[in-house]
Parts: structure tokens; C-alpha cells; sequence
């Protein structure tokens, strides 16, 4: 029996791996980076791959989780944002209140709870698809990603009560489950 080949069609993939790295590590060329070692692993590795498992996506986000918390573990603390070149000082300030306010609230979550958002909205994959790649039930990811969301709130709530004037602009996620 031929053994499909889990990267006939690597584009969706690609955007799918690099969007979860993305979301827990931020945009930009550290992204890149990581994106490229998952896949570097994953053709180095895909003789492991088994595709009576289910898709490769799980696979694939099973092995940039690793990536990423080994780039969390080596990462300095430092942060670099970048700001779109053509915008407003007050469009400016704006997105750069947001993006911290929420790189804050997401900082005062744990590490479990920020991968579940991460693999949620970062990667966009149902609670279903999310308990397949953590090794869980599907009701307790969704349990776990309500809880998640609900401190979310209450730590960008807590922001916002520090920064009234962009109370306006931020909006925390909502669950589509």
C-alpha cells in the first residue's frame, strides 16, 4: 500500500503551521524562523508521520508546539513590534496600546492556557481538532478554553481599568465554540 504524501499541497499548511507560531510568538522573522525548523523536522521526520492518525495539521502543530517552547525557553526578554508604515500617530498608538494590553493579559495566563488560545485563534482549529493534538477529550478543551478566555477578559479588563482611553479600541477574543 502507497502511503500518501502529507506535503502534496504544503501552502495551506505552511499559513496554518506559521500562523500558530505567529500567534505565540509574534509576526516577523522569528516566526519565519521557527515555521521553517517545524518543517525542516517534520521532512527530517516524516516517515513518522501516520496518515491513518488523521491529517497532517495535528502533526504538523504537535511538532511547532515543541518548536515554539523550545523558542520560548532560548528567547531573551525582549520585544520588538512592528508598526505598519503608513499610519496615523494616533492609529499608532492606538494598535500599540492593543497589542500590548493583550500581550499583557496573554502573559498573565499559563503556559497551557495560552497554547489552547494560541492553537484556537492562532491557528484556528476547533476544540475538536485541539484535543487531538494535546492528547485530551474535546468537552475538556472546551471547558479548558472557556476558562482561558474568561481570565483573558478579566486580565484585559484589569488593563483597561490602567488604560481607559483605549478601552474603546480592544476587544478580546470570543469563543466560536
Amino acid at each position: 500500500m502507497r502511503r500518501r504524501d502529507p506535503f502534496a499541497d504544503p501552502a495551506p499548511l505552511i499559513r496554518r503551521v506559521y500562523s500558530y507560531v505567529a500567534y505565540r510568538l509574534g509576526d516577523g522573522p522569528e516566526a519565519e524562523d521557527v515555521t521553517s525548523d517545524v518543517f525542516e523536522r517534520a521532512i527530517r521526520y516524516r516517515h513518522t508521520y501516520d496518515e491513518t492518525r488523521g491529517k497532517p495539521v495535528p502533526w504538523l502543530l504537535g511538532i511547532a508546539r515543541r518548536c515554539v517552547s523550545e523558542e520560548l525557553a532560548n528567547r531573551r526578554p525582549a520585544s520588538n513590534v512592528d508598526t505598519p508604515e503608513q499610519a496615523s500617530d494616533e492609529d499608532l498608538a492606538v494598535e500599540s496600546v492593543r497589542r500590548l494590553t493583550l500581550a499583557t493579559g496573554l502573559a498573565r495566563l499559563d503556559e497551557h492556557s495560552r497554547d489552547l488560545i494560541a492553537l484556537r485563534y492562532g491557528a484556528d482549529l476547533t476544540a475538536r481538532q485541539i484535543a487531538e493534538i494535546v492528547g485530551s477529550k474535546t468537552n475538556a478543551v472546551e471547558v479548558a478554553l472557556h476558562r482561558a478566555l474568561a481570565r483573558l477578559r478579566d486580565n484585559l479588563g484589569d488593563e483597561l481599568v490602567a488604560a481607559p482611553s483605549a478601552a474603546k479600541q480592544i476587544t478580546p477574543p470570543r469563543s466560536a465554540d
